[in-house]
């Protein structure tokens, strides 16, 4: 009989880098659960992870809510026993107002589900892994370049991505006496269905509007399997992955 799959859960799995993350850490032999907030999405892509001999369980889940995270976390344990990853992805970006005009309810919204979410689906996670047998885990939070820098007009949002940073290093440092490792993936400009607009031209911090480099999915997917294949006492605590020549290194 072979080895028992490692068990991982991705959040936002729909589409985008969830998705790209949650086929690949199939690829690698993990079983996943697919969060996400629309189920259809979800289901096609755990269409496609068993397609290919993979299991996968979708669960419809609005990370800030509280019954829902617990409730994605009861399915997994009770589908596969256990938890060895955890990939916080689930995330909204914020609207491209002057900061003087944002609404408190926008900001609230980023909020909550960047923010609040991942430390909901990070609590549950240390509750499952510390109590397991063999005991820990890792747990991987979708930092961003907005983690470093902003762009214009994006308050909320880089907030949150500079306090997921806090949020990591507190887990890394909490999880020690439990096992569990906890790192940052921070990703540039890479190409997705909400990214599209790079390519079309963003505003720059100059008030002109650009276009702007971007990479493969594939080298954000391959990254995160690298960080959720480590033996668990290695850790990458930060990585940034991004396109080569995209402002941010630099003036530009």
């Amino acid at each position: 009989m072979g080895a028992q799959p490692k068990i991982a859960i991705v959040t936002g799995a729909g589409t985008g880098i969830g998705r790209a993350a949650a086929i690949a850490l199939a690829g690698a032999g993990f079983a996943i659960t697919l969060g996400g907030r629309r189920i259809e999405p979800l289901e096609a892509v755990a269409a496609e992870i068993e397609k290919t001999g993979g299991a996968a369980l979708p669960v419809g889940c609005d990370v800030a809510d509280e019954a829902q995270v617990k409730n994605l976390f009861d399915a997994t344990k009770q589908r596969f026993g256990r938890l060895d990853f955890l990939f916080n992805n689930a995330g909204l970006f914020s609207p491209s107002v002057n900061l003087e005009d944002l609404d408190v309810a926008q900001w609230r919204a980023i909020v909550d589900v960047n923010l609040t979410g991942a430390f909901l689906c990070t609590q549950a996670a240390f509750r499952l892994m510390k109590d397991q047998e063999p005991r820990g885990g890792r747990i991987v939070n979708n930092g961003s370049i907005s983690a470093h820098a902003p762009r214009p007009n994006s308050a909320p949002y880089t907030s949150t991505k500079h306090a997921i940073t806090g949020l990591t290093k507190s887990t890394s440092l909490d999880g020690r006496k439990y096992d569990i490792a906890c790192g940052q993936i921070d990703i540039g400009n890479a190409e997705t269905d909400m990214t599209g607009r790079m390519k079309r031209g963003v505003p720059q911090p100059d008030g002109s509007i650009r276009p702007e480099p971007v990479m493969d999915l594939d080298n954000v997917a391959r990254a995160i399997v690298y960080m959720a294949t480590l033996p668990l006492d290695a850790n990458v605590q930060f990585m940034t992955v991004m396109a080569t020549k995209m402002p941010f290194v630099g003036r530009g």
